[in-house]
């Protein structure tokens, strides 16, 4: 005896359902079928069109969103096709024009929480948005189910003229995060797709479990993501000032000999203070420096930065404090205490090319040039492709009245980094001594 697939059953069972519970004519699945593959092939180009429009328009976000598009198969068109004549026979409408929506979807997968309202709004710029969901928005805690932002959009124009008509005029376009997409997909599979779904209380609190967990770690997600955002903003503005007073520091002492030896104390800002709080993990700490750091509250910087140092924490971290220690300290001039922590750094970690490079810094405002070619070469050991160490070590050789290896390092600089209108400078100034 020859078994029925699950589709023809599903067609046959919907035949029996018709005969039975209404009279209403039913479609006619020839027909039907004949209508979704007149305009299919075109479906599928225009499927790929607004998936690579929506590529293009996401790639200015610094997250990477995924998007994938798909066409609803004839299985599923016709199942959601009976669903709805069902749906308007039990309200007592007749069956009228059933119009899916959905034939053409499209699937914006994001990284974080954040992404989605980005993502939300430029879609919202982009196309002519008929309809908008935020699905799961009002669940209860008690309640499992996927949360996502729904879309309804227009099909430009500008697509459907290249590739003419294809039976709908609009396109769904579902926004999750990755762990709400990995939820959608196995509800899909457990719920939706399920013939039977014997799901008693304990196994509803079980899924309702899972997903309250997804949910979390997507919040979670999102606060280191906006930790880190915060940090890395931090350590920019004080690298920036850093490098703000090597220039000064050093750049200087070729310029003008007047500035040679210059220690002065750099200038304490008056902004609002934080508290002063030792307690807190090591990235609150850490925080807590920068923040002083870049608003030039040394002594507290250095405070927090010594707290850190009194934990225990393991040695790539450790000599990350080293260092940054090492940075208010020159940052004040107090050129031995900085020496000190770059030394420590290195000591935690060999491979700290940064470590040696501030320290040979140092050795040269400190205008013992010889050790600062050392350190520079150390660093330079460990990483050679950094054009501002090369071009400190040009600088170093210069004072020492090596012309010609002062030379050789400002030509590998720009090499690397043409357009460094200091080593240019530094260039002319060292030619012009060879030719003395």
């Amino acid at each position: 005896m020859k078994r029925l697939s699950k589709d023809s059953l599903f067609f046959t069972g919907s035949i029996l359902w018709f005969s039975m519970n209404i009279n209403v004519p039913l479609p006619d699945l020839t027909v039907l079928r004949n209508e979704y593959q007149k305009y299919e092939s075109a479906r599928i180009l225009v499927t790929r069109d607004l998936e690579t429009q929506l590529e293009k328009k996401f790639s200015c976000l610094s997250s990477r969103l995924l998007v994938k598009g798909r066409l609803k198969d004839f299985s599923s068109f016709y199942k959601k096709y009976i669903g709805i004549l069902k749906s308007k026979a039990g309200e007592g409408e007749s069956s009228g024009t059933v119009e899916i929506t959905d034939l053409i979807g499209l699937r914006v997968v994001c990284p974080f929480l954040e992404d989605m309202k980005e993502a939300e709004k430029i879609i919202r710029d982009n196309y002519e948005v008929a309809e908008i969901e935020h699905k799961g928005a009002g669940y209860s805690f008690k309640e499992f189910g996927y949360e996502s932002i729904h879309f309804l959009v227009k099909i430009p124009q500008s697509v459907l003229k290249v590739r003419g008509d294809c039976g709908c005029q609009l396109a769904e376009i579902q926004v999750r995060t990755i762990l709400q997409d990995a939820w959608a997909e196995v509800e899909h599979e457990l719920v939706y797709k399920a013939e039977f779904t014997p799901f008693d209380e304990p196994m509803k609190r079980k899924l309702a479990a899972v997903n309250a967990s997804l949910s979390l770690a997507d919040t979670i997600f999102q606060e280191i993501r906006w930790y880190q955002r915060q940090l890395n903003g931090e350590l920019g503005k004080r690298r920036e000032s850093f490098y703000q007073k090597i220039e000064e520091s050093t750049d200087a002492l070729l310029l003008d000999a007047a500035n040679t030896g210059k220690t002065g104390e750099s200038p304490m800002s008056q902004d609002s203070q934080r508290p002063l709080n030792a307690g807190g993990t090591v990235d609150d700490m850490l925080l807590n420096a920068l923040y002083a750091h870049n608003r030039n509250r040394f002594d507290e910087a250095i405070t927090f930065y010594s707290y850190i140092l009194e934990m225990k924490i393991d040695d790539t971290i450790r000599s990350l404090i080293h260092k940054h220690r090492g940075m208010a300290y020159f940052a004040q001039s107090m050129y031995q205490d900085a020496i000190n922590d770059f030394s420590g750094s290195l000591e935690w970690d060999k491979k700290s090319y940064k470590a040696a490079y501030y320290r040979g810094v140092v050795w040269a405002v400190m205008r013992r040039y010889a050790q600062a070619v050392e350190d520079f070469s150390l660093s330079l050991a460990i990483n050679p492709y950094q054009a501002f160490c090369l071009f400190r070590r040009g600088q170093a050789y210069y004072h020492i009245g090596d012309y010609p290896a002062a030379l050789a390092d400002c030509e590998a600089s720009l090499n690397l980094e043409p357009e460094n209108e200091g080593a240019h400078r530094f260039r002319e100034l060292v030619k012009n001594k060879l030719r003395m």
